[in-house]
């Protein structure tokens, strides 16, 4: 039997990727909490789709623009394009809720930024 897993709400945590510069880009001023949407079984993120969205640990920092680019196409794709294991960068920042130097550092050592 498959166990439904069910949407976690947590305003504390989305305050806190709100905080942080997108991962994409590294803009810090319009950060908006966006939450990924495809499914990965490996890292325990369930299907959200038909008007559920996914938990609130699955939000990531990003701004406005690439928001917007996450979900405008192949969400894999755009993680792909940019070297970032989305899954495990969310579980990371989760597990740092409200210690912004340790988020600081996860986004350092899990994004590679190409200029």
């Amino acid at each position: 039997m498959r166990q439904r897993l069910f949407r976690v709400h947590d305003d504390k945590h989305l305050d806190f990727i709100r905080s942080l510069p997108c991962v994409c880009c590294g803009n810090n001023i319009q950060t908006e909490a966006a939450h990924l949407r495809v499914t990965n079984r490996k890292y325990g993120k369930d299907f959200t789709g038909g008007g559920r969205k996914p938990s609130d640990r699955w939000a990531l920092p990003l701004c406005s623009n690439c928001h917007r680019e996450q979900h405008g196409g192949n969400e894999d794709a755009f993680w792909r394009a940019r070297g970032i294991n989305p899954f495990v960068l969310a579980l990371s920042l989760h597990a740092a809720t409200g210690d912004v130097e340790l988020a600081h550092d996860v986004i350092t050592h899990q994004v590679r930024r190409v200029a």
